[in-house]
């Protein structure tokens, strides 16, 4: 295997670790509004996403990896095609959006009563 395709096998898997971990968030911060509990963690949960996403609108709601897959080779710039079904990988912001938009009216609802 040449330097290139491991190198991009290894921007892949570095991106599929950081959106595991960010989906984590993801469903902590939303879990834990449904649940009533707006905490420190569901804040810290809350910021890595928040982070998240205004990398992803900064940079045109493209992916910042997508120039480093392309620059070692894919064609496409994908940084999602290996590890995450392609389906879902594609459909990811209409997916996010709703439960984003859940998620702050629950913690919302969650502060008002408080």
């Amino acid at each position: 295997m040449d330097e290139n395709r491991l190198a991009l096998r290894a921007v892949k898997a570095f991106h599929t670790l950081a959106w595991f971990s960010i989906e984590a968030c993801v469903v902590y911060v939303l879990y834990s509004g449904l649940a009533g509990k707006t905490d420190r963690r569901a804040g810290i949960a809350a910021a890595v996403v928040g982070g998240e996403v205004l990398i992803f609108a900064g940079n045109g709601f493209t992916c910042p990896l997508t120039p480093l897959a392309q620059r070692l080779g894919d064609p496409t710039g994908s940084v999602t095609d290996i590890y995450l079904p392609r389906w879902f990988a594609h459909n990811l912001p209409a997916i996010h959006v709703p439960l984003i938009g859940v998620a702050i009216w629950a913690h919302l609802r969650n502060l008002r009563s408080s």
